[in-house]
């Protein structure tokens, strides 16, 4: 029983055949190797503003360092419910209808638990983040990818949905602003979604981080139309808009049952999420419309930039409307996205994401994060410039 071979075996096999996160494994190879100048993890390059830092030191002091209830501070899920009305119109509970979680990424996990059985089908999109896919089949259930297009805008349509839905389709899940496209909808487009949905009764997960970081036009909730809070679950977080990766604070906006049911899960495996997050998340929300407006400032300006330099080199990219993130063709080049992204890294020490870390329908582009600062990529383009004029 001690040798690898043996170990692997008895490791459950639907956990051993998924591969690595491909943006993960790719920046294995990034840490090896010195002076890169990285577009490549979506972290905010900005420090988590001061006075969100103090709170949560503040809050060491006085003492807060027990658990909190399995659904989070209460005065926390207040000043959510107060900022999620703002955004979408929509009046949640504090008191049974929003559960705070640990990242986004565990209120993704357990909405897909809570309402998954063996063998349902699960829409979503692609290119998509990377745990999609994963957490749906970790959740035994059945992923199916409806392919979105930039020639389209990776816009997701009612059309390419009826083509995938069958009666064992039970979930659709959205990321709008998308990760890793940029890609936002238009009111039309969710109204189509919402129609859909409501037509071959869906429960509908909508992941919308990026929300706060739009550039054209103001962003539109599924979760404003009628009809929708009924039947969708709303999630969220901090670790983007505010620079609070690091602080791991995300939440769900749902009706009671499907809370409860989330809460089950939650309670069982996380119990809660760090108080001190807690603490600096409410003091986040005092100022959110003040400390978002700085970034996003900023965001859009490396967005101008960076997708203006891909025009000069006539590398095709959709002009992200959302998120911070650019997804350019390099398809004429002859090579797959991860042999582009490693030849890049080894001749001119740019590190970028290859598409197909997000779907298969990634494989000819390259994913380049805006969350760096505008220095380094002012020197990242150039470089990206003499590899291509090289191929």
């Amino acid at each position: 029983m001690s040798d690898s071979k043996s170990l692997r075996s008895r490791i459950s096999q639907h956990v051993r055949d998924i591969p690595r996160s491909g943006i993960r494994d790719f920046f294995d190879i990034v840490s090896s190797r010195d002076d890169v100048i990285s577009l490549g993890i979506g972290e905010p390059d900005f420090v988590t503003p001061w006075h969100i830092r103090e709170a949560a030191m503040l809050a060491l002091e006085r003492g807060a360092t027990s658990y909190t209830s399995n659904m989070g501070l209460l005065a926390l899920r207040r000043g959510i419910a107060r900022y999620v009305e703002k955004k979408t119109g929509i009046a949640y509970n504090p008191e049974d209808e929003i559960l705070i979680t640990v990242g986004v990424s565990e209120a993704l996990d357990l909405a897909v638990r809570a309402l998954m059985e063996p063998g349902d089908e699960v829409l979503y999109h692609e290119p998509c983040y990377v745990s999609y896919n994963p957490l749906i089949i970790f959740a035994r259930g059945t992923p199916v990818a409806v392919e979105t297009k930039m020639e389209n805008g990776f816009r997701l349509t009612r059309a390419e949905l009826e083509e995938k839905v069958t009666p064992q389709t039970r979930i659709l899940m959205l990321n709008y602003p998308n990760n890793p496209t940029g890609a936002t909808l238009a009111r039309a487009d969710v109204e189509e979604i919402a129609a859909f949905a409501i037509a071959h009764d869906l429960i509908v997960i909508t992941d919308e981080i990026y929300d706060d970081l739009t550039y054209d036009r103001d962003h539109f909730s599924i979760v404003s139309l009628p009809g929708m809070k009924e039947r969708t679950i709303y999630l969220h977080g901090f670790s983007k808009a505010w620079a609070m990766t690091g602080f791991r604070m995300g939440y769900a906006c749902a009706p009671p049952e499907l809370i409860e049911a989330m809460m089950k899960i939650h309670q069982y495996t996380m119990l809660c999420a760090p108080i001190l997050s807690q603490e600096a998340s409410i003091e986040a929300l005092r100022y959110a419309e003040r400390d978002i407006a700085e970034m996003k400032a900023e965001y859009k300006r490396r967005r101008n930039f960076i997708h203006a330099s891909f025009q000069e080199m006539g590398l095709p990219c959709l002009r992200p409307e959302g998120a911070f993130y650019a997804f350019a063709d390099v398809s004429r080049y002859g090579l797959t996205s991860k042999e582009f992204a490693l030849k890049l890294l080894d001749e001119q020490n740019v590190a970028v994401v290859p598409g197909t870390a997000f779907g298969a329908c990634g494989e000819g582009f390259i994913r380049c994060s805006y969350a760096t600062a505008l220095d380094e990529i002012k020197e990242a383009m150039p470089r990206i410039a003499r590899f291509i004029e090289k191929l």
